[in-house]
Order: structure tokens, then C-alpha cells, then sequence
């Protein structure tokens, strides 16, 4: 992949040894497929996408209504049921625009492959194919998606999550990769333990996913959503994502790899302001993923941008890095 090495600039960073020009980053499922957002946003000026999740066949997903803004204005509800071309046609249609040259040109930023499944021959299936494409700095397994048919349980058990994350590994040792875990997950830090020994060097978290959720129409005591549940997801969950954060980071990704050399955590929940995103830094998440208010302000990460750099210079810190996991809880 031919993407600018990250700039000198107080915001640059590393996550897994994938150098980002600052830490946010488009969520999964969030910005299109691949590069649909480049039409209302310029790439080059965030730290990564992340694709749309992709399965090995294609799905339609769930049918309408399988997105609303909650009724108060602070969350959204889905129940998309990953939706998504399938590995083939991804290959065939979109990994063109992240090589070199391919498409429309290179995607200007890195790209994280989204993959997901519903047996672990799913998962390393597609996660194999990512391995070997051109353009993909990194993968991303969603374990936690809470918005299809019976959900997917992979990320509620230590040992299911575990035997996921190796079979990925078995075939892509040296790829990046990223375990996307729900933020109210049960003991959510004995599963990241589990998941990041499964995988090995170059093993991050993304902390976290919608949480299950359900609405209802009083009036004909009909649910609001096709599927019945969904995920929520916006600055509803925030707050519980920041602390899960925390407690990850807290009680083993703090100098997991040794002196000041702390676990990769991408800490996703309700970010639509720089106040969001420098709780997360804070918390112990190396980068911050946008998702939810994309879909109100596409250029809102940009402003995320600017205040996180306003922000560590006043700090007084020479670059983000000295400021992940500072919480000071006394």
C-alpha cells in the first residue's frame, strides 16, 4: 500500500506498527464499503477507514426499518444484518481503489479490513484473503455484532473468541489485527486477555460495538425495527465504552509489551467532538474511532481533528502519545 508516512505533527501515531497521520478513524459500516466517504470528505486528513464488515457470501441484510435515531436524539438504532458484497466481489470491485494505482488511485489514508462470520472457518476464510491483498494495513474481526438474526457469540466467551482469533492468525501471522469486543461484554477484560494472548505481537482491541438494544411503537406494540433488536449506538453508549476502555487498559494493557509500551486499544463509542475523543486517549486508547455522527456531520471528524491538536498542545505534551492512559483517578 503506498500511504504518507504519518506526519511529525503532535497528532501522529502508531497503532500495531501502522503509522497514522492522527488517531481517527472511520468505523466500520459507517463511511461505505471502502471509499464512498472520499466524495464528502478528504481522506488524506483522518487517520484511517475501516471497511464495511465483510462476510464470505454475500448478504441483503436485514429489511427496512433497520435504522432510527432514538427517540431522545442521543443514540441510534440499527439492524443493518451486515450487510455486504461478499469477499469475491469486494475483491473484484473495491481492493482495486486501496492498491497502488488500482481504480480511481489509492485510497490516501490506511485501510482496515473489516471481517465477519458465523463459524470460525468464516472468519479465517475471508481474514486469508485480506492477508494477501494489496492495500489492507490491517484486520479487524467483529466479534460483537448484536444485529442479526440470534446475534453472533464469539465475543462473549474467552475460549470462542480465542479460537477465532487464532485461526485468523494461523493465516495471517504478520498482519495487524484488531478485536472488535462489545463495551458491556460480561468481564470484558478477561476476554481482551484471552483474545490479545490468542493473537500475539501486533494485537490490538477495538473497545467496543453497539450494545443490544429494542424499541417499541406503544401504539400498535409493534417493534420499531424489522429485526425486532438491534444495536445502539452514539453518544448514549459513550460513557460505558470509556470505562471499559479504562478497565482494559487498566488492569492489563498498561506496558503490556514492556516499558511505556502499552497494548493498541481503538476505543469506538459516541465520539462527536474532541472532548469525546480525549476521554478515550485518556482512558488508554491509542486512537479513536468516528461512527454514529457520521451520519449527521460527514466532516465532523475534521473538527475532532483540530481539537485534539489544540488540546495536547495545551496539555503541554510534544505529541499524543505521552497523554494515552494519564487518567488520574485520584
Amino acid at each position: 500500500m503506498s500511504v504518507p508516512p504519518a506526519s511529525a505533527g503532535v497528532l501522529a501515531t502508531t497503532l500495531a506498527g501502522v503509522a497514522l497521520r492522527n488517531p481517527v478513524i472511520l468505523a466500520a459500516g459507517c463511511a461505505g464499503t471502502l471509499h464512498e466517504f472520499d466524495e464528502v470528505l478528504d481522506l488524506s486528513r483522518v487517520g484511517a477507514v475501516v471497511t464495511k464488515s465483510i462476510t464470505p457470501l454475500p448478504r441483503e441484510g436485514n429489511p427496512t426499518w433497520r435504522i432510527l435515531p432514538t427517540r431522545t436524539g442521543v443514540g441510534m438504532l440499527n439492524a443493518i444484518g451486515l450487510a455486504n458484497p461478499g469477499i469475491d466481489a469486494f475483491e473484484r470491485e473495491y481492493l482495486p481503489r486501496a492498491g497502488e494505482g488500482g481504480g480511481g488511485g489509492a485510497m490516501p489514508c490506511p485501510i482496515i479490513g473489516s471481517v465477519a462470520g458465523f463459524s470460525v472457518e468464516d472468519y479465517a476464510a475471508v481474514a486469508a484473503s485480506f492477508a494477501q491483498a494489496r492495500g489492507l494495513a490491517a484486520i479487524e474481526l467483529n466479534l460483537s455484532c448484536p444485529n442479526v438474526k440470534h446475534g453472533t457469540e464469539f465475543g462473549a466467551s474467552p475460549p470462542a473468541a480465542a479460537e477465532v482469533v487464532r485461526a485468523v492468525r494461523a493465516v495471517a501471522p504478520g498482519t495487524p489485527l484488531f478485536i472488535k469486543l462489545s463495551p458491556v461484554a460480561p468481564d470484558i477484560a478477561t476476554i481482551a486477555r484471552a483474545v490479545v494472548e490468542a493473537g500475539g505481537e501486533r494485537t490490538g482491541l477495538t473497545i467496543g460495538n453497539t450494545i443490544p438494544a429494542l424499541a417499541i411503537d406503544v401504539e400498535t406494540r409493534r417493534p420499531l425495527l424489522a429485526n425486532v433488536t438491534g444495536g445502539l449506538s452514539g453518544p448514549a453508549i459513550h460513557a460505558a465504552a470509556v470505562r471499559s476502555v479504562w478497565e482494559v487498559f487498566n488492569r492489563f494493557g498498561r506496558d503490556l509489551h514492556g516499558p511505556g509500551k502499552h497494548m493498541p486499544i481503538i476505543g469506538l463509542g459516541g465520539v462527536v467532538g474532541w472532548r469525546d475523543a480525549a476521554e478515550f486517549i485518556l482512558a488508554g486508547a491509542t486512537a479513536v474511532g468516528m461512527g454514529t455522527a457520521l451520519y449527521a456531520d460527514p466532516r465532523s471528524p475534521l473538527g475532532v481533528v483540530r481539537g485534539l491538536d489544540r488540546w495536547v498542545r495545551r496539555q503541554g505534551a510534544s505529541s499524543l502519545s505521552e497523554l494515552v492512559g494519564t487518567l488520574r483517578p485520584e
